[in-house]
């Protein structure tokens, strides 16, 4: 009797852990990602574009293209409009640039209330401080390493 009882409350539980779990279309979500990160992308080479008609150069242009794509992300972070984009779009979303600034301005924008020393100053970098730090001691690494290499030939 008591297998049976312990049989039924695991069926009990897996059938409420499946109607619980919720069901995702990955098509459907790929697609959303698709677009989110097109049109970030898409945003970036019209700003590209207009900077060029402006006689700039193709770094100037780039930098330019950079800071607007940032400050836009932050403004959109600031808003609240770009976690929603987030949440709507997934992964396409986090492209490079405008994801990073999101993960800097969104913790500053969370934790302003506890001031601007144990709020800004302590936790901006929550987020982007891991791909900060494990950036900067890979590029360490392999600077180190190719130095070596060039002693060695």
């Amino acid at each position: 009797m008591d297998k049976i009882q312990r049989m039924k409350q695991e069926k009990e539980y897996q059938d409420y852990v499946k109607k619980k779990t919720p069901v995702h279309n990955v098509w459907l979500n790929m697609a959303k990602a698709f677009l989110v990160g097109g049109l970030i992308c898409f945003i970036g080479q019209v700003i590209y574009h207009y900077c060029e008609l402006q006689n700039l150069s193709a770094d100037d242009s780039s930098s330019w293209t950079s800071l607007c794509l940032v400050l836009l992300s932050v403004i959109l972070t600031g808003t609240g409009i770009y976690p929603k984009i987030a949440k709507w779009g997934g992964a396409g979303a986090l492209v490079p640039i405008t994801g990073f600034a999101n993960s800097v301005a969104a913790p500053a924008i969370e934790y302003k209330k506890e001031g601007q020393v144990f709020g800004i100053g302590c936790k901006i970098f929550t987020i982007a401080g891991p791909v900060i730090l494990y950036g900067i001691f890979t590029s360490w690494l392999l600077g180190f390493l190719y130095w070596i290499w060039t002693l060695v030939q």
